[in-house]
């Protein structure tokens, strides 16, 4: 088993060889005519300049890590895989940040020829996103654990290791919380001064947000969403490593024998077995020839499930390969069903986010249908719904604890660990087809800018036609992917909670964690730890606000100050940059004190009480899950909601309806794109922080 390493190391070269071809294949596409080529470069630019600036901000976070996390811990190395973590997730995201702005355009020329052609370009464009994050994530966990644990073999080699998902988390953060304020923003204060005031079309090139709207997908759609799947990946694989090394008490080289080896890398193996499906099923994605949204989601569902299908029979293979000898374990199958359970329950997710999301279903369909009594009851109508998928989702992740810990007991024996490293693995499960999944989350964002650059262009409204139904698909697999993330963030959490509870153990062998919550310190930590999602949620909604009031005063002056722009008279321009640099310094200004909040609210109480910080993380993670379903379903059951309205249905655009439904849509932007997304972010980063920082707490 010691060359698992190695063999996922080459699935990730795959990935990151797959995601050049598509590349090259987006790059070859042709671009459109002069107008098209010039409103892509604008997105370009202002996408450049402010991940430029964000990753100048963040860097000066990264840094001060660095040097507190060896300084505090005492593990000296540590700040390498730390920094190697931040500087793979800043890559992931600027990569597919750079393919998916030049993708846009192309998708809005292959767009005139109809569907066929342009599902699978904006599919590629994504795809160059889902394999580079997948594809960096694993090379980087790989290298690390080879680096450290095989090669130089030293005594701290696991807390090393573990360093490079705080290195991850960190980027995400910040990368989903400004990206997600910039775009939000833009998007809010471009609707609501256009569509509602000024009684013109979303995307017009009249309205100077139109741009800054545009460059916000690509900076939190695409560029903060793939931090965010990379940090979650990550972390799901260095979660049962780190379970294994602080429960068995592992040096590098205490590691060697047969039956740790196995558990060790383990996880690796399902990576592999998942990365090698996402890359077939990639394949699997077609166009057809029609524009309905449902036979539109089968040709990008057949990607997904060619991959979740080639992943469980690698999983069950793997099963059998490492926990067939009877001496070392009890039976081979329970691993490989903790496995699969977590991929199903993930799946599930996706489903329910589907159902509340898609207008092909009755939440939608009934949010629409209430927008006829005006905006109230749409909001009111679109908090319950998003209410309601909290209740399914929460069920499909109990089940899914349910059978990954029965699974990890029947391979492993009948304690503890054996079940807590099946719920460790049923995460790893989860996120096992990132590639394609992530691929089909950034294809939404490439399909909205798509459809943005046909109306800036004013190209055929039958080309706007096309990439609507692209769009309002996106919004779904968006909420899809969503799901995946925060159902693998409460897995991995509950993992590295146990595997923080150990380490604290084995830092002072006289200390007990204590979750009583007849405690008066752990009842205190429980409720601080519910609060904080609250908190950071409002921080991130409040910033949006703020940001979107400066959009809000600028377009309405520029609407007011320029002669013959709200008009459209030929040769008046809109003064795009002034939005750009809105939303830039609003979001950078503004991702500092959340980002701060996650960081050092788990330090503070951890070094006043470590009872309580458990508590804390207990609360959090509950608090924090249950949130972001809330907030994603809810955002995206409004948006598509207003994407009903506008095909025709209850009044059609510019009705009184659609006037409230875009009211809805405007209160669920930052819920399922700014807060709601973060709150995956927020659970783990709280306790990988808790988990690097164990040993100086006792």
């Amino acid at each position: 088993m010691q060359a698992i390493p190695y063999i996922a190391l080459v699935s990730a070269l795959a990935a990151l060889a797959l995601a050049a071809f598509y590349y090259r294949n987006v790059k070859s596409a042709p671009a459109g005519n002069e107008r098209m080529v010039s409103i892509m470069q604008q997105i370009q630019t202002g996408a450049r300049a402010f991940l430029r600036q964000e990753y100048t901000w963040v860097a000066g976070f990264v840094v001060a890590m660095a040097i507190l996390i060896p300084v505090v811990t005492g593990v000296a190395l540590s700040f390498v895989s730390y920094l190697l973590g931040a500087a793979l997730s800043a890559g992931a995201g600027y990569a597919g940040m750079t393919v998916a702005t030049m993708a846009n355009a192309r998708t809005t020329n292959a767009a005139i020829d109809g569907p066929a052609k342009a599902l699978p370009l904006a599919f590629r464009g994504g795809a160059v996103m889902g394999f580079s994050v997948a594809g960096l994530s694993l090379l980087g966990l790989t290298f690390t654990y080879l680096l450290f644990v095989e090669w130089i073999g030293t005594d701290d080699a696991f807390e090393i290791f573990t360093a490079f998902g705080l290195g991850a988390s960190s980027i995400a953060l910040f990368a989903r919380v400004g990206g997600g304020i910039y775009t939000k923003a833009a998007d809010v204060g471009g609707d609501l001064v256009g569509k509602v005031e000024a009684g013109i079309p979303e995307d017009d090139p009249r309205n100077p947000a139109t741009i800054a709207d545009a460059v916000g997908d690509n900076v939190g759609d695409v560029a903060g969403m793939g931090a965010d799947l990379f940090e979650s990946y990550s972390g799901s694989i260095i979660a049962p490593v780190a379970l294994t090394a602080f429960s068995l008490g592992l040096t590098a080289e205490a590691a060697g024998d047969d039956r740790t080896i196995q558990l060790l890398t383990f996880p690796m193996a399902i990576a592999f077995v998942g990365m090698i499906g996402a890359i077939i099923g990639s394949f699997a994605v077609r166009g057809g020839d029609s524009s309905e949204v449902k036979a539109l989601a089968r040709q990008l569902h057949r990607g997904t499930t060619v991959a979740m299908l080639l992943t469980v029979a690698g999983t069950l293979v793997m099963g059998g390969v490492f926990f067939g000898d009877g001496d070392l374990f009890e039976a081979w199958y329970g691993l490989p069903l903790s496995v699969i359970g977590g991929l199903v329950a993930g799946w599930g997710i996706g489903k329910v986010a589907e159902i509340w999301t898609s207008d092909h279903f009755k939440p939608v369909k009934r949010i629409a249908a209430q927008a006829e009594t005006g905006p109230a009851t749409t909001v009111l109508s679109g908090v319950s719904a998003g209410m309601v998928s909290v209740a399914a989702s929460v069920g499909l992740i109990a089940a899914g604890v349910l059978i990954a810990y029965w699974g990890g007991q029947q391979t492993l024996g009948d304690d503890t660990f054996g079940g807590v490293y099946g719920i460790a693995v049923a995460a790893v499960g989860m996120l096992a087809t990132t590639g394609v999944v992530v691929s089909v989350d950034a294809y939404g964002p490439i399909a909205d800018n798509a459809g943005g650059i046909a109306e800036m262009a004013e190209l055929d409204p039958s080309v706007r036609e096309v990439t609507d139904a692209l769009d309002s698909l996106g919004n779904t697999t968006a909420a899809i992917a969503k799901g995946f993330a925060v159902g693998s963030a409460a897995l991995t959490a509950l993992a590295l909670f146990k595997s923080f509870e150990v380490a604290l153990e084995n830092a002072d062998a006289s200390f007990d964690l204590s979750l009583d919550i007849g405690s008066v310190d752990v009842f205190i930590g429980m409720f601080l730890g519910a609060m904080v999602p609250f908190l950071f949620a409002a921080l991130t909604i409040d910033a949006v606000g703020r940001a979107a009031n400066k959009m809000i005063e600028e377009v309405r002056r520029q609407f007011r100050d320029i002669p013959g722009l709200r008009e459209g008279t030929p040769g008046v321009e809109p003064d795009s940059a002034a939005c750009v640099a809105i939303s830039t310094r609003g979001s950078l200004r503004e991702m500092m004190a959340p980002g701060a909040l996650a960081v050092v609210v788990p330090l503070v109480i951890g070094f006043i009480d470590v009872d309580a910080l458990g508590g804390f993380l207990a609360g959090a993670l509950v608090t924090g899950f249950a949130l972001a379903i809330f907030m994603a379903n809810a955002g995206g059951a409004w948006d598509n909601a207003k994407k009903y309205i506008e095909a025709g249905n209850h009044g059609g655009k510019g009705s009184d309806p659609h006037k409230a439904a875009v009211v809805g849509d405007t209160v669920g932007d930052p819920f399922k794109d700014t807060a709601g997304p973060s709150m995956n972010i927020l659970i783990k980063v709280m306790t990988i922080v808790s988990l690097v920082f164990a040993s100086a707490f006792v």
